[in-house]
This record gives structure tokens, sequence and C-alpha cells, in this order.
């Protein structure tokens, strides 16, 4: 009978256990699980700039010419509020999709077509890049 009683008792005792409570989903972990994803689909983190009726977005290495669609609207809203002239560049993390442009067009050398906004963060206040002319 006894043995029975702690049967019982170790069987609560391990079922109660089990309810703990689910931990907060990682963003940071989800994002990074994007860059390693092999749909065609790429990462790229540079800085974003639609100004009248064009987009770039600059990288390290490169510069790429954005379509203009639903997507990117989207990323121009979100980075409005790092702004504070029009022409200001805001970093971004955005999933892509590259594609070389036409002979006969003209811009940069590959457009991206932008699939995921991943993140977009505040510019450095500290940069020394930008140039002002002054009248």
């Amino acid at each position: 009978m006894k043995k029975t009683y702690l049967i019982i008792i170790l069987a609560l005792v391990v079922f109660a256990c089990k309810n703990e409570t689910k931990s907060e989903v990682n963003l940071e972990e989800n994002r990074a699980k994007s860059y390693d994803q092999n749909d065609g689909i790429i990462t790229l983190k540079g800085d974003f700039v639609y100004y009248g009726d064009a987009a770039v977005l600059q990288t390290t290495g490169e510069i790429y010419g954005v379509v203009i669609d639903e997507n990117m609207k989207l990323l121009e809203a979100q980075v409005k509020a790092f702004k504070t002239e029009p022409t200001d560049m805001v970093p971004v993390t955005v999933r892509v999709k590259k594609t070389e442009k036409n002979k006969d067009e003209e811009g940069w050398q590959y457009r991206v077509e932008i699939k995921e906004i991943l993140k977009v963060e505040a510019p450095d206040p500290e940069s020394k890049d930008v140039i002002k002319l002054a009248n």
C-alpha cells in the first residue's frame, strides 16, 4: 500500500513539474534563421533612402536600386520615424530578391525587391559622413 501511495505522489510531482511557463519567442533568433534560408532570397544590411521617385539601399560593398512596391512603401513608413531630413539614410536589415537590371536601363547594376523587413535602426548621431551645403 505504501508503494502505491509513493508511486502516485511521484507521478503527481512529475506531472506538476511539466507545467512550466512557455518562454517568449526570441525575435533575434528568428531573424538569424532568416539569414540561413535557402529560398533565393538574400538578407542585406545597409542604409536605405527613398526620395522622390527613387529608392536606394547602400551596403558596405554595393549600391542597389530598390523596386518601388508595397513592401518598399512599408519600409519607408518605418524609416520616416528616424529621419530628420528627407535625404537621411537609415540603417535597415531586409530580405530581398536581387536581380540584374536590363542593359538599356539607367541606374545601378543590380536592383532589389524587398520581400521582408527584419530590422530598422536609428542612424548613428555621431556619424560624420554627411556633407551639407551652405548658402
